[in-house]
C-alpha cells in the first residue's frame, strides 16, 4: 500500500485546511484502496489493524475506527479470532453513488441522510398503515418489542440491530419496492455515523422506544397520518441526538 507524506499527515490529523476530514475516513480509502489494488475478492483475507496502521504510518486505534465504517457499509467482516476479510457478494453490492461521497461526521452530511430518510420514511409508515399484512406487523411489533428489551437489559448491539430490523420491517410492510431500497440504504449509511458515535446508549434512547411503539400502533390501528407524524417526530428527535454526539466528539 502506497504512502505519502501529505496523506500520512492527513491521516495523523496534520492537515489543518478549512474541509477537514477526519483520519479514519482517509484511512477508509486507502484500506479500499489496498483491496482494488491487490485485486482481492470476496472472502480473501486482508492485513491485520497492527500491520494497516504500520503502512499508513497511523495508530491503530484510527485504523480500528475505519475498519468499523467499512463494516458498517459493508465492505469488510471482521471474524473474531480469525481476522479482517473482504465482504461477501451481498456487501460489496451496496458501494452505491450515495456512499461514495457521504461523511459521517460531517454534519451537513447527517443533516441532509435525515432530511432524505424523513422523506422516505415518512411515506413508507403511511403507506404501512394501509398495507401492512398481520404477519409484517407481528415482524414490527417483535422489532419494536426487541429494542425494548435491548435497552432495559443494557444490550447496545441487541438494540442496534432490533432497531435496524423495525425501520426495514415498516419499510417492506409499505408495499413499495422503491421505498424498501431506499430506506435499506439510507440505514447503512447511517450505520457508518452510528458506529463512530454509538458504541453506548445514547440520551435519546428510551424516548426511542416509546417512539417505536407510537410509529407501531398507529400503523397498527390504520392510521396513517399518525404514523407519518410519529416517524417525524422520531427522525427529527434522532438527528438531534447524533448532532448533539458529533459535535462533542469533535469539539469537546
Amino acid at each position: 500500500m502506497k504512502d505519502t507524506p501529505a496523506v500520512a499527515a492527513e491521516v495523523n490529523g496534520a492537515d489543518e485546511q478549512r474541509d477537514y476530514r477526519p483520519g479514519y475516513e482517509v484511512v477508509a480509502e486507502r484500506i479500499l484502496e489496498f483491496i482494488a489494488e491487490s485485486r482481492l475478492v470476496p472472502g480473501d483475507r486482508i492485513p491485520t489493524e497492527k500491520d494497516l496502521a504500520q503502512q499508513l504510518g497511523t495508530s491503530r486505534g484510527v485504523v480500528r475506527d475505519a475498519v468499523k465504517i467499512l463494516s458498517a457499509l459493508g465492505r469488510v467482516r471482521a471474524h473474531k479470532g480469525r481476522g479482517l476479510f473482504v465482504a461477501d457478494e451481498d456487501g460489496m453490492l451496496i458501494t452505491s453513488r450515495w456512499g461514495g461521497f457521504f461523511r459521517p461526521v460531517d454534519l451537513d452530511h447527517v443533516l441532509m441522510l435525515f432530511e432524505f430518510r424523513r422523506v422516505q420514511e415518512t411515506v413508507a409508515a403511511k403507506l404501512a398503515a394501509t398495507r401492512a399484512t398481520p404477519a409484517e406487523l407481528r415482524t414490527i411489533e417483535v422489532a419494536m418489542q426487541q429494542c425494548r428489551h435491548g435497552y432495559v437489559h443494557g444490550e447496545v448491539d441487541v438494540f442496534n440491530q432490533a432497531d435496524d430490523d423495525f425501520h426495514a420491517a415498516v419499510a417492506a410492510a409499505s408495499h413499495n419496492t422503491f421505498l424498501d431500497s431506499a430506506v435499506r440504504e439510507a440505514r447503512r449509511l447511517q450505520r457508518q455515523s452510528s458506529a463512530m458515535v454509538h458504541d453506548t446508549f445514547g440520551e435519546g434512547t428510551a424516548a426511542a422506544v416509546e417512539e417505536h411503539e407510537a410509529i407501531y400502533r398507529a400503523i397498527r390501528d390504520g392510521r396513517p397520518d399518525e404514523a407519518a407524524a410519529a416517524t417525524t417526530v422520531h427522525l427529527d428527535r434522532t438527528l438531534e441526538d447524533y448532532r448533539r454526539e458529533i459535535q462533542r466528539r469533535l469539539f469537546g
